[in-house]
């Protein structure tokens, strides 16, 4: 079960960053939505089933801990976790007044939201009694499945298309992968379907306008052109001469 998480800030780009940079997914939440002040929350809170909000504390109209305050007059099992610099501590105690959940401290770090809304989809669990819990994704197996699906799926491997296979946010999985592995996603797949295109010229059955397609490249001139600026030398000159020892250590 995916718990339904509002996202209220004032700042367009910190909240719609919130909801599109942070695999909600993998810790078991889906955002319901987007508000820019209490109020707004508050009315949509009306219309919508929501478990749990990320709210800032500082906002126009009516503020984060004005609505930590209503919702606790209004007894809404509303989990309730803040955003907060360290100079907003003393609202993080008048906070804790209306039961507010948690915080998250500014700039967010996934490994701070992960924790604490684990424990908060931990305590829904026990409220509304599911034993289904989304299984926790750890960076290493998440790096291992990408890599995987790339070389499975070099013909027409794309960011996007890992990103549905592994339910994962597209940005986020860049942003991992380039974090894990020091290489971008794009430089990795570039550099498998050279390997493999390697491979595949060793077998002289194979065409090269075959090999073209099988590595990702409809047109064999780009594929020409993408193999030269890796390995210095084009497909056909691979063929005729082969890798000299400096070109090799690329792959």
């Amino acid at each position: 079960m995916n718990y339904q998480l509002l996202i209220v800030d004032d700042e367009y780009e910190i909240r719609t960053g919130l909801a599109n940079y942070i695999p909600w997914n993998t810790i078991g939440f889906v955002v319901a939505g987007q508000c820019q002040n209490g109020k707004e929350a508050l009315d949509f809170i009306t219309a919508h089933t929501v478990h749990a909000i990320l709210c800032d504390i500082r906002m126009p109209i009516m503020d984060g801990l004005e609505l930590a305050k209503e919702l606790y007059a209004r007894k809404l099992n509303i989990k309730v976790v803040f955003l907060t610099g360290h100079k907003d501590f003393e609202y993080i105690q008048q906070a804790l007044r209306y039961r507010a959940f948690d915080y998250v401290l500014k700039p967010t770090r996934f490994e701070q939201i992960s924790e604490v809304f684990g424990n908060i989809r931990h305590e829904l669990d026990m409220e509304y009694g599911t034993t289904e819990t989304p299984e926790k994704k750890e960076p290493a197996d998440i790096i291992n499945a990408i890599k995987r699906i790339v070389n499975e799926h070099l013909a027409n491997v794309t960011l996007e298309s890992v990103s549905k296979e592994i339910y994962m946010n597209p940005f986020y999985i860049s942003k991992l992968f380039k974090q894990k592995t020091g290489i971008n996603f794009a430089d990795y797949v570039t550099e498998c379907r050279m390997k493999k295109a390697v491979e595949l010229l060793n077998d002289y059955n194979c065409r090269i306008y075959e090999i073209s397609e099988a590595v990702g490249y409809s047109n064999p001139k780009n594929f020409a052109r993408t193999f030269k600026q890796y390995y210095g030398i084009t497909p056909s000159e691979y063929r005729t001469n082969g890798l000299t020892k400096g070109e090799s250590s690329s792959t």
